[in-house]
């Protein structure tokens, strides 16, 4: 039998059995025609390939590519993970991993950068959300997989791979040099910005996200002890991650009500999350920072505070991956990463190719913060005239420069953050006013 045959033999028996499997007799389904034509086409092509490349290749490697294709063809998401991805698709989600320290989809044959994670290779060597990748180390990506990308871009820690980088807004793309290294992602960052109000970054979810914003509220909470006046929630850049550790970030924020729902094809991609009467921090005003490198699960953070109205989103539009991937293990140690659902907000908003729209539109413009000596712009006040008559009620006499003063350096130059924690102040001052 030649190599044509026996392999429509096997797709056939594949089809016909999988047909027999997923037939349910107490219920009336419409069992799909084979494509006897395809099929055909498929195997024929397989046999030229096999009788007339330039080189030998073996049934395994052309049986690989073919599955390869077959996924990508189906959104930017979806794709085989062989034995070598599959493992370090795990390391990633707890947080070590080498490589550079980007987020990336593909677009147009591309390698689109999601967002560079905090503190990697990629963000200091200026990696950016929305860059285009379209060589690796001088050679096109156009028309590699983007798990073979990946696997270009991870390598030996301090050795160096070149992006060429095609920027909005640049004429033309340019090379970026990025030194790779053993990436441990601190995913949560938290400090008091001033007396009262605190800031707290997630850089991506992953399986003990939840738990270390547990700490992370408990600490800042105790440093403030009962004077919290306003939470900063800062997501920008953030790719997302496990969808669990997004809605148990939500739930420390939610007492009840939905956050999440999924919808797919299967029984198993339709799911509910809801949140548990366990709200670390009722009545606090929260403001969420998101920009256009926000995505997935950080979507899901930011979409079901805003439906709850428990918080203010303030920033840019967010990236818009409203897909939910399910990792298919198989039973030679490789995977499948398929997408099997979309994911909705409580109000029933999907965010696919839409993202979420922030409540409050802040570009992030460069911003710095004025030396306070210069903080009255040259003009002249009451208090610097010559002989003035001073305030005789002493404790009343306060130095507004110091009492605006941030304790925190992050603030200057983010002008993002800078605006949200001026809308926490005002929101204070709204709600002591009114009782």
């Amino acid at each position: 039998m030649s190599i044509f045959k026996k392999l429509l033999f096997t797709i056939l028996l594949v089809f016909i059995t999988s047909n027999l499997t997923v037939a349910n007799p107490e219920e009336e389904k419409d069992v799909d025609m084979l494509p006897l034509n395809e099929i055909r086409t498929f195997t024929e092509i397989f046999s030229k390939i096999k009788d007339g490349y330039v080189e030998s290749i073996n049934d395994k490697k052309l049986l690989e590519n073919a599955i390869r294709g077959m996924l990508q063809g189906l959104d930017p998401h979806s794709a085989y993970l062989d034995k070598e991805a599959y493992r370090e698709l795990q390391e990633g989600t707890s947080g070590k991993f080498g490589g550079l320290g980007i987020e990336v989809g593909y677009e147009d044959g591309f390698v689109k950068v999601i967002s560079p994670i905090d503190d990697t290779p990629a963000q200091r060597a200026g990696v950016k959300a929305g860059d285009l990748i379209i060589k690796l180390d001088g050679k096109s990506v156009k028309g590699i997989s983007l798990m073979e990308a990946v696997k270009i871009m991870r390598g030996k820690p301090g050795s160096e791979i070149v992006l060429t980088i095609l920027r909005e807004g640049e004429e033309k793309p340019f090379n970026l040099p990025v030194v790779r290294d053993v990436i441990t992602v601190k995913n949560i960052k938290a400090e008091t910005i001033e007396p009262g109000f605190i800031y707290i970054r997630i850089s991506n979810f992953q399986t003990h996200t939840v738990d270390n914003m547990r700490k992370s509220l408990k600490k800042l909470k105790n440093e403030n002890t009962d004077n919290l006046k306003g939470l900063v929630l800062d997501l920008r850049n953030n790719p997302g991650g496990l969808l669990n550790a997004a809605v148990g970030v939500s739930d420390l924020f939610l007492s009840n009500g939905l956050i999440v729902y999924t919808e797919g094809r299967i029984k198993d991609s339709k799911l509910k999350f809801t949140a548990k009467p366990t709200e670390v921090f009722k009545n606090i005003p929260i403001v969420v920072l998101v920009n256009g490198g926000s995505a997935s699960a950080s979507e899901i953070v930011a979409g079901a505070l805003q439906d709850h109205k428990r918080a203010i989103i303030m920033g840019e539009r967010t990236f818009g991956k409203g897909s939910v991937q399910t990792i298919l293990p198989m039973s030679d140690e490789t995977a499948l990463k398929l997408t099997t659902a979309r994911y909705y907000t409580p109000s029933g908003r999907s965010i696919q190719a839409s993202g979420i729209e922030p409540d409050m539109i802040v570009k992030n413009i460069q911003f710095n913060v004025t030396n306070s000596n210069n903080m009255n712009n040259g003009l002249i006040k009451e208090a610097d005239l010559s002989g003035h008559l001073d305030n005789e009620i002493a404790e009343n006499n306060i130095d507004v420069d110091k009492k605006s003063e941030s304790n925190s350096s992050l603030v200057e130059n983010d002008y993002q953050l800078y605006e949200a924690i001026n809308l926490l102040k005002g929101l204070s001052i709204h709600l002591k006013k009114a009782g």
